[in-house]
């Protein structure tokens, strides 16, 4: 061993005073910071033309320009290498730490004084969805054969709310980065189809602006998509559309949570789930790693919403921090769609499709009847 270790250091250290000598406090850390800036940098100018593009084209979100603009960059021929090769290590940070920080100031935007004044059946309207969706997406993804975790991650982006929603369980499942990319590319696909086709079903479905709102909030995935698609009913509905999406967005806490509960009693990452489906870390071990029931971020994110829900918050500053976890989540989404890789996603891409459809068509449907029968 000792010397398969001096071998290595002199031959990734050609000089040997420079091998010998020690390492200054901090050097590692130092080390590794440099080789994220690179992918930051990308991620930084991949916000910005996201932000560009969706200030020339208000209908365009952000969180959807940033992962188009993301995976864009992992299959153009130049900037390829560059997400491929010295980006990759900072915009994977992204794609994980940087939607963590995202996912906890989403929290300052649920209040629950607002969310609970909607009424009780329409708190249980809202968990009917979440957990039809939640399990049946589960189920059929695994009866599909789907790799991976691409099941949980796929039900849990329908279920809550998107991409953030993914980002946070995949920490629990502890997922490949390439599974959690093709989750949000699909969901961020299906959430923007939305924007177009459920205004054209608002009156065909005889819903009045109560109604539609609410079946916008509850049926559609990201915050963003859902204000675009409630918009086009007037104020009333966009006011019941957000304030039945941050009642999901609420759901994010306790589901990641049980999820993480389950994954703890199986005694490693993602072997039980809670539809009662086998499943195994992504590099085959199993028992070798107890998750947190519920991870920092999540607790982060329920001491936003308790603060939120205080009233002591100015509105500068909700202002400011929403802006903020904006931007936050735009940088993890160009870090999570330059890890989309196109010839897997075309592989598996009948079958995701298929599921995607399939979910979409289960929250559309129950969120429907629900609130059909709370209005």
């Amino acid at each position: 061993m000792t010397g398969r270790d001096t071998t290595t250091t002199a031959r990734t250290r050609p000089e040997p005073a420079a091998a010998a000598a020690p390492r200054a406090p901090g050097w590692a850390p130092a080390a590794a910071v440099r080789g994220k800036l690179p992918g930051l940098a990308v991620a930084a100018v991949g916000v910005a033309l996201a932000w560009t593009a969706h200030r020339v084209l208000p209908a365009v979100p952000l969180l959807t320009a940033a992962i188009v603009l993301g995976a864009a960059a992992a299959h153009l021929p130049g900037p390829r290498a560059v997400v491929r090769g010295v980006a990759r290590p900072g915009l994977s940070f992204a794609g994980k730490r940087l939607m963590r920080a995202g996912v906890v100031l989403l929290g300052l935007s649920v209040g629950l004084g607002d969310v609970l004044g909607l009424g009780w059946g329409t708190v249980a309207m809202v968990l009917g969805t979440v957990a039809a969706t939640f399990g049946a997406t589960a189920w059929l993804g695994r009866r599909m054969g789907l790799p991976g975790d691409q099941p949980l991650l796929i039900a849990t982006g329908y279920a809550v709310c998107g991409a953030s929603a993914i980002g946070a369980m995949s920490e629990v499942s502890d997922s490949e980065e390439e599974d959690v990319a093709t989750a949000v590319a699909l969901v961020t696909l299906c959430g923007t189809l939305a924007i177009v086709v459920l205004p054209l079903l608002h009156q065909p479905l005889g819903l009045d602006a109560t109604q539609f709102g609410r079946w916008v909030g509850a049926g559609v995935h990201d915050v963003g998509q859902v204000v675009a698609t409630a918009q086009t009913a007037g104020p009333t509905a966009l006011r019941e559309a957000v304030l039945v999406k941050l009642m999901r967005v609420a759901m994010l806490a306790p589901l990641v949570a049980a999820v993480g509960l389950s994954l703890r009693r199986a005694g490693g990452p993602a072997q039980t789930l809670p539809d009662g489906t086998a499943h195994t870390s992504p590099d085959g071990a199993r028992g070798t790693r107890r998750p947190p029931i519920v991870p920092l971020f999540v607790v982060g994110f329920l001491a936003m919403t308790a603060l939120r829900s205080t009233g002591l918050l100015p509105q500068p500053v909700l202002t400011a921090a929403h802006q903020a976890q904006e931007l936050l989540l735009a940088a993890a989404l160009v870090g999570l769609g330059s890890a989309v890789h196109l010839p897997s996603l075309v592989r598996d891409g009948g079958r995701v499709a298929a599921l995607g459809l399939c979910s979409w068509l289960v929250i559309a449907g129950v969120s429907y009847g629900g609130v059909l029968l709370t209005t």
